[in-house]
């Protein structure tokens, strides 16, 4: 594979081009926590920051549980790193709905070909601000 490198990714409500070129996240999040499923967000941006170069087709997917279901998935898109630089690629995934509980997968591939996979959890929380079936430790807050 080409010189590249995920530097990070961020998984959030919305993110924002700003003068400069600056990005902006609003909802920035490791998990998800709701009071009940199944849930639809309004809307999930994961936001890739890579550094090397080449020219490259990116695709995300988020997958369910088990990592059989596809919760939302892009399609292929060009990115491009200069040499010695570095980009941004954004995906939007509109009203993605979340059935069970557990670990979700993101996916990242480059060329078809999987680069890199991050987990995070959606967990039902009670109205006591405690996950079910667990007392509250002052954790979730």
């Amino acid at each position: 594979m080409k010189n590249s490198e995920l530097i990070y990714q961020l998984l959030c409500e919305d993110v924002r081009l700003e003068v400069g070129n600056k990005l902006s996240f609003m909802g920035v999040f490791q998990d998800i926590y709701v009071d009940q499923l199944p849930v639809q967000l309004p809307r999930i941006a994961i936001c890739n920051h890579w550094r090397g170069q080449g020219q490259y087709l990116s695709e995300v997917r988020i997958l369910a549980p088990g990592k059989k279901a596809v919760v939302a998935a892009s399609t292929p898109s060009p990115i491009e790193i200069p040499p010695g630089g570095y980009a941004n690629n954004v995906n939007f995934f509109m009203g993605p709905t979340f059935t069970q509980e557990g670990e979700y997968t993101v996916q990242t591939l480059l060329d078809s070909n999987l680069f890199s996979e991050t987990v995070f959890r959606v967990t039902i929380v009670n109205q006591q601000g405690t996950r079910n079936g667990e007392e509250d430790l002052g954790l979730l807050n």
